[in-house]
Formats: structure tokens, C-alpha cells, sequence
């Protein structure tokens, strides 16, 4: 299956190396697209119009506040659509190429194909496509069906993940360095520390408790520092950070 990038930002970059396959991409002029296409081969085109006449799944990567705009362009040239713009429904994208539709959700990792990648499907999904689809998605990491309604919220979950989980290393590696490690040992330490607890609470069916407990002895390092991040309102902290981005999507 030929892909089409309509886009070329940070994550049709991520989706173009995960696939790793060479690409067919446009930019709207930013230099990108030709970025992209030198990196993993491929060709980069000056219109929209020439990725969609020669793909045969054109990937939506653009800004969402150009949607209308793309479509009218694309509309006649597109044969399938799968879209990761936050914010458009599966309706809309129907209603305005008038072809097979599909609604995913990718964070970041599918660069190193350890992504989440969420699927709205819908019952009008090409039953011949679909999992063609879903076979390429697959390829980037782990798909999870969410139903539409619910697609913000797992988004505000797992698009915006990546970008917590870093700020969190960097806290930890900046108060690590502050006690004497250098940065680059205080940063594996801290990473390779987070990729097994998600491995252990993967085993262990997200039981977080259990792993916490696996770790605390009453009264001691442990369960001081975890007082001190609930003292320090971690968790209303992250309660804020998801109202604040569930609210913008709606």
C-alpha cells in the first residue's frame, strides 16, 4: 500500500520512520516534505493534489484548522483517507471526501514503533480496507479501538503522554544532578528505571498499587519521597493538566 503524507511536521515525521517505507509528501512549501523524503527516500511534491493522485491511503497530517481547505483540494483525488488531526470527526471526514475513512490517534513513539496508536472505527469502515489499515497502523506499536466519543480523552492520556513522561525524567534528572550525578548517568538512570516500571506494571495488568507496594517499606526512602510528591500536589497537578486538554479539544 502506497502512502501519501499531506503534511510534513513532527508527526508525519514520526509515522514516516516508524513505517520506515519511502514516502510520498507534501508540506505546503515549509522544506519539510523534501526533508522527509531524503531521509527515507521517497518523493516530495509541491501540491497536495500530486500526493493523492499517486497514493493509495492519503494520511492526513496537517494543521486541523486546515481541514476544510484540504479536503476541498483532495475531494475527486483521494481514494482512502486515514486522518490523525485532532478535533475532526469521522462523520466530517466522510461527509467531505466522500471515500473510505479511517480516525486514528498516534503518539510520538511510533517513530521507534512503540507507539499507542487509538482507532475510532465506525460502522461504514471499507470492510476490505480496514484491515489493510489497520495492519499498517499495527506496525507502529499497539492499536486500541476507543470509541469516537471517547477519543479526546484517551488523547489527553496517550498523544500528550510522551511529552509528561519527558518532563518527568527531566525533574527527576534535574534534582539527581543537584545531589552530585552527572546529567547523562542521572538521565539513564532515570529512563531506563521508566521503561522497566512500564514493563513491570505491563506484566503485573496495571496494577500500580502492586508495583508501589513492591517497592515501599513502611517508614522508609520510599514512602518519605512519595509523601513528599503528594505533598507537592502531583496529582492534582496531573487532574489539571487533563482538564486543561480535554477542554481545549471540546
Amino acid at each position: 500500500m502506497q502512502v501519501g503524507l499531506i503534511g510534513a511536521g513532527n508527526m508525519a515525521r514520526a509515522l514516516a520512520h516508524g513505517w520506515g517505507d519511502p514516502v510520498l509528501v507534501s508540506d505546503g512549501g515549509s522544506g519539510r516534505a523534501r526533508e522527509l523524503a531524503s531521509e527515507l527516500g521517497g518523493e516530495a511534491f509541491d501540491t497536495n493534489v500530486e500526493v493523492a493522485d499517486r497514493a493509495d491511503l492519503v494520511v492526513l497530517c496537517h494543521k486541523p484548522a486546515q481541514f476544510a481547505a484540504v479536503a476541498a483540494e483532495l475531494k475527486g483525488h483521494a481514494k482512502a483517507v486515514a486522518s490523525v488531526l485532532s478535533g475532526v470527526a469521522t462523520m466530517n471526514l466522510r461527509e467531505r471526501y466522500e471515500v473510505p475513512v479511517f480516525r486514528f490517534m498516534p503518539n510520538t513513539p511510533v517513530e521507534v514503533r512503540q507507539g499507542v496508536v487509538c482507532y475510532s472505527p465506525e460502522r461504514h469502515a471499507d470492510a476490505q480496507l480496514e484491515p489493510r489499515v489497520l495492519e499498517l497502523f499495527g506496525r507502529l506499536g499497539h492499536v486500541v479501538r476507543v470509541p469516537e466519543r471517547l477519543i479526546d480523552t484517551a488523547g489527553a492520556v496517550m498523544a500528550v503522554g510522551p511529552a509528561y513522561q519527558a518532563l518527568l525524567v527531566e525533574a527527576q534528572v534535574d534534582a539527581a544532578v543537584r545531589h552530585g550525578l552527572a546529567p547523562g548517568l542521572a538521565g539513564r538512570l532515570v529512563a531506563e528505571t521508566m521503561a522497566g516500571t512500564a514493563a513491570l506494571l505491563k506484566i503485573r495488568d496495571y496494577d500500580t498499587l502492586a508495583v508501589r507496594r513492591g517497592v515501599t517499606s513502611p517508614g522508609g526512602t520510599t514512602a518519605r519521597g512519595l509523601a513528599a510528591l503528594e505533598r507537592g500536589g502531583v496529582r492534582p497537578a496531573f487532574q489539571d493538566a487533563f482538564d486543561a486538554v480535554v477542554g481545549a479539544a471540546r
